[in-house]
């Protein structure tokens, strides 16, 4: 039943999108006799590409495939590119290239953009294929994914996946990995705090983080007594979330505008949990999975890919509190930020365009995404895919938790100059928790984000 919930739940994000192209409508009776009725014209579906390459000519055709990877995904992907070597009917050959992570991956493809030895597929943030497409060097998927030999079922992969890639009405990639930035709550401690659901708005967040922290100043250990509520994170992602959950936000038409009401009453709100105690720092020695564990944080930040960490961490202490995932707490809709790698196909001949996309496409297929989502522990792309994954939800909890808030899912800014600005939004979110900055002047640090912002992208 829990499966069957799961995929309906899913499938309901993207229903409106379903419903506008499926409608249907009922023929009234025919009153003409038979013997003069008129032949009935049967409609007839688009079945040949319209992408005008003749299929003999991918025969033998080698494309070159970079990506950000090392270790598992790494060596799983090596095994995607020997299958589909081995198995795809047109002969096209692969090769992949690891660049180790994304950052040393951004900075080579940049420079071989201009040059003959550039990639044909790259696995690419959203914001790098954004500043590679400014340059007119990436390849419009639209009619890819549109095409009626060659496309892809898009109403299966959820909306909020989909929509990182678009700039304006151009497609600059497509999903390849989605995780999401989240809150983990200790259910059973809270429980014992007198609360009995997830907090459902910033007051209440703020009302169970409190009384956590003050349980701790009652126990016989004086070392903890700062601890107990939220244990702060202070990654972009987290800081973006925290916006959104207040209503805010980074950018106002094209421009990024950090100063603003509700983004005031988000950083006051979390100076104040900071400076009463009810959110708590952890050091570069200090592990917060840990400290979720031994009920030293009642909430802490993480995503997909934490999950079986903190899992095993649980095991490993014989901690049988019940824990979950939740979205950041808002007044009105709560929020994770969904976010992850995409497949960039860089332009190139008619030929090796195809080819690129015909292995994005097996790629894409529910065997081979399972597999990512068993190795990754990411979200699977396609909503069709869950029905493969039975056996891992049952032992994944957490990650079913998770897939069931996707429709509160929002994405990071659709602009290349993320790359740099969300560097600032975390720095100026660590320095609202300097010792010297008190809740008061927390207008002044945005400010501050606000014209560095504004000055990288002139």
């Amino acid at each position: 039943m829990k499966k069957i919930f799961l995929q309906l739940f899913i499938t309901s994000i993207l229903f409106s999108a379903c419903a506008a192209g499926n409608t249907t409508s009922t023929a009234k009776p025919s009153t003409t006799p038979s013997a003069t009725k008129k032949p009935q014209v049967e409609s007839t579906v688009e079945t040949g590409s319209r992408l005008a390459v003749n299929k003999e000519t991918l025969k033998g055709l080698e494309i070159t495939v970079w990506t950000p990877w090392y270790g598992i995904e790494s060596t799983l992907f090596d095994s995607f590119v020997a299958d589909f070597n081995a198995q795809n009917e047109w002969g096209i050959n692969v090769t992949v290239q690891s660049q180790v992570n994304f950052s040393n991956l951004y900075e080579t493809v940049t420079a071989s953009l201009p040059t003959a030895e550039k990639p044909d597929l790259v696995i690419a943030l959203p914001e790098h294929a954004l500043e590679w497409n400014a340059d007119d060097f990436v390849t419009d998927l639209t009619p890819y994914v549109n095409d009626p030999e060659f496309g892809i079922d898009s109403n299966d992969i959820p909306s909020v996946f989909l929509e990182q890639d678009i700039s304006e009405d151009i497609r600059v990639a497509i999903p390849a990995q989605r995780t999401a930035n989240f809150l983990l709550w200790n259910e059973t401690w809270a429980s014992t705090l007198g609360f009995n659901s997830i907090p459902a708005d910033p007051q209440d967040f703020r009302q169970q983080a409190c009384r956590a922290q003050q349980s701790l100043q009652k126990d016989e250990a004086a070392q903890n007594d700062f601890m107990g509520g939220w244990a702060v994170d202070t990654e972009p992602a987290t800081a973006y979330a925290w916006l959104l959950a207040f209503d805010g936000g980074v950018l106002e038409g094209n421009n990024y505008r950090f100063l603003k009401p509700n983004n005031i009453d988000a950083f006051k709100f979390l100076r104040e949990l900071s400076e009463t105690s009810c959110a708590w720092q952890t050091t570069s020695e200090m592990d917060p999975v840990a400290s979720f564990v031994d009920r030293e944080a009642l909430f802490i930040s993480a995503t997909l890919e934490n999950l079986p960490t903190v899992a095993r961490a649980f095991a490993s202490a014989n901690n049988t509190d019940t824990w979950k995932v939740i979205p950041y707490p808002a007044e009105n809709q709560d929020t994770l930020i969904v976010y992850g790698s995409s497949y960039v196909i860089l332009d190139s001949t008619d030929e090796s365009q195809l080819a690129a996309w015909l292995f994005v496409r097996w790629l894409l297929e529910n065997e081979q995404d399972a597999r990512w989502v068993e190795a990754t522990h990411l979200f699977p792309l396609r909503t069709s895919t869950i029905d493969l994954l039975a056996d891992y939800e049952k032992t994944h909890p957490q990650w079913a938790q998770a897939i069931s808030f996707l429709p509160q899912g929002e994405v990071q800014p659709q602009a290349a100059s993320w790359r740099r600005v969300k560097i600032v939004l975390g720095d100026g979110f660590r320095h609202m928790y300097r010792v010297s900055t008190p809740s008061g002047q927390v207008a002044a640090i945005l400010a501050q984000m606000q014209s560095t912002a504004n000055d990288l992208v002139k």
